[in-house]
């Protein structure tokens, strides 16, 4: 597997699980990742938010770790950079809102550079207008948000992943093992 830079744009609550374990999982076998969030800089540390799934309608929330971001936003040049990471929970939500954001998610997109998003992360692909005939999986909630953004939802199992081209997309954090793998498959070609 040849190193790859790869960016991680999240935020405040972000998914506890979506962040911390594919930070760390990449960096274990040789990528360098560079987490980010706006308005923060390096050294900085925003809020995560545990998602469990208990039986109920939805998932439930629970406060969770410090994750320490290890580069500044502001500092970010997209094209020193071979894929994007965007993580779920509630951080893509007002993520969408940043036009600098989108503009680093349509960049991924243009070049074909690898990205992979899981849960919550198809909103910012979706406020980004990349989705557009593709295949895409995300939290349930997301649902109508994929297909307003005219692309097909992937109503797969939760420990599932779906690749189409350059983009990997997985309901939630117990389909690391596909979405990573999958991942894999994506920054080795």
């Amino acid at each position: 597997m040849s190193h790859k830079k790869i960016l991680m744009i999240t935020g405040d609550f972000t998914e506890d699980y979506e962040t911390m374990v594919p930070f760390q999982a990449l960096i274990s076998v040789g990528h360098t990742v560079h987490a980010v969030c706006p308005d923060k800089k390096a050294g900085e540390s925003i809020a995560t938010a545990i998602h469990d799934f208990e039986g109920d309608q939805t998932y439930t929330e629970k406060v969770g770790h410090r994750f320490a971001l290890n580069a500044s936003f502001n500092d970010i040049n997209v094209e020193d950079y071979d894929a994007l990471v965007i993580p779920g929970g509630r951080a893509p939500e007002y993520l969408r809102l940043n036009t600098d954001v989108l503009a680093m998610v349509k960049y991924f997109f243009t070049t074909n550079k690898p990205v992979a998003a899981i849960c919550h992360g198809a909103q910012l692909l979706a406020a980004a207008q990349v989705l557009e005939n593709r295949i895409c999986s995300a939290y349930p909630a997301c649902q109508p948000e994929v297909e307003l953004a005219k692309a097909t939802f992937a109503a797969i199992a939760v420990d599932e992943a779906v690749t189409d081209g350059n983009l990997v997309t997985a309901p939630a954090w117990p389909a690391h093992p596909a979405w990573l793998a999958q991942f894999y498959l994506l920054l080795d070609n």
